[in-house]
């Protein structure tokens, strides 16, 4: 009689693992959270645990208090001085204990602050946002996202309604853009103008131009970087690539700003189209982490075909591991991207590999005033 022998074909559990597995129990104890608690050592790492596990189960409503502030103006009512709650219920329409509440709830985000008996002004938070318009942008088209989450799991297997934000991001449906209308590409490209300038700063602090003759922006938007790379290098020709109606609102943009005779416009998909010649740098700010692995392939390879010898790719774009609070963008663009249809946040180097394939052999990460804003990455071929 045979004996069958069965071979565990599954890898030895690494010290690592064990480790983290001994760990995972301990804290999943509800003896061990009550002794924690209470031990004078461990007691502040306990009170640190629970406080960042209880945002993250308030996150939804931190972010609505938020977005009730920017949909009523109320930084910008504020920007002038404290108000009366009362003054500030009647500009919204709403009582004065519901306005209150708002006040409270923001105030203990550091959006508001108290100055005195039922007066409110603006907390460091909200003074600072008043400075990047970019951001109540942000908060003002998560309506879209928000939609979308209302059935997280729904929505992260694919079942359920069509997703609002692949609509707010059109391209995301028809890439080549034949079936765009101005319409359906105003929307974005206003709010990506309306962040631009912050990575701007950044991306051009962390390389300038000054050193280059011609620049070329593929996915350029209405032209604002353009415009602040203009502003820095006086002497640097301008080239924007971007989808037919996007382009035209970049012209007509860039036309005000006085830059007609400087820039020249190629409507266009890099999904179907060649990009244009003629461009030492190229610049692609905030538009790969929108594209999944074979499209941002296809594209990084287009710009290495145009690129003259000792041409200079300059990336820029939130990434992955760059800095304190990374985790966070990370977490965001991640189930945002999946709201929007495609797309994933990588890591400085997986954007790396990425060019390596691609054919760029000199890649180099540069350091950035925010880098939980933005990172930049530059290579050349």
């Amino acid at each position: 009689m045979s004996t069958v022998v069965r071979h565990d074909t599954s890898p030895p559990i690494s010290l690592s693992d064990r480790w983290r597995g001994w760990r995972d129990a301990l804290l999943a104890s509800a003896s061990f959270q009550r002794w924690a608690a209470a031990f004078p050592l461990t007691r502040p790492i306990a009170r640190r645990r629970a406080a960042e596990l209880f945002d993250l189960c308030a996150g939804f409503v931190y972010s609505q208090t938020l977005a009730a502030c920017v949909q009523l103006d109320l930084f910008e009512t504020l920007r002038a001085g404290p108000c009366e709650v009362a003054a500030l219920a009647s500009h919204a329409a709403m009582s004065p204990d519901a306005m209150l509440s708002l006040c409270e709830a923001a105030s203990a985000l550091q959006l508001l602050e108290h100055r005195g008996m039922a007066r409110f002004g603006l907390g460091p938070l909200g003074a600072a946002l008043l400075g990047n318009p970019g951001i109540a942008a942000m908060v003002r088209h998560h309506a879209a996202l928000y939609a979308d989450l209302g059935d997280p799991v729904a929505l992260l297997r694919g079942q359920g309604r069509e997703r609002r934000l692949a609509h707010y991001w059109p391209y995301a449906l028809d890439q080549s853009g034949a079936t765009l209308t101005r319409d359906s590409v105003a929307s974005y490209t206003a709010l990506m103008a309306a962040s631009q300038p912050m990575i701007a700063d950044i991306v051009l602090a962390a390389y300038p131009l000054s050193g280059h003759r011609c620049l070329l922006d593929v996915g350029g938007g209405d032209g604002s970087f353009l415009a602040a790379a203009a502003r820095q290098a006086p002497q640097l020709a301008l080239g924007l690539f971007d989808l037919p109606e996007v382009a035209a609102i970049a012209r007509e943009r860039l036309a005000t700003a006085g830059l007609a005779d400087r820039v020249t416009i190629a409507p266009g998909s890099f999904y179907t189209d060649p990009l244009p010649t003629g461009a030492d740098v190229i610049s692609l700010i905030r538009v790969v982490h929108d594209h999944d692995d074979d499209a941002v392939t296809q594209l990084l390879t287009k710009v290495r075909t145009v690129l003259p010898e000792n041409g200079v790719l300059l990336l820029g774009e939130p990434m992955r591991d760059t800095a304190k609070g990374a985790d966070g963008v990370s977490a965001y663009f991640e189930i945002y991207l999946r709201a929007m249809g495609q797309g994933r946040p990588r890591s400085a180097q997986r954007l790396r590999e990425l060019l390596n394939l691609a054919g760029f052999s000199q890649v180099r990460v540069l350091r950035t005033r925010i880098p939980l804003i933005a990172g930049v990455i530059v290579a050349k071929s």
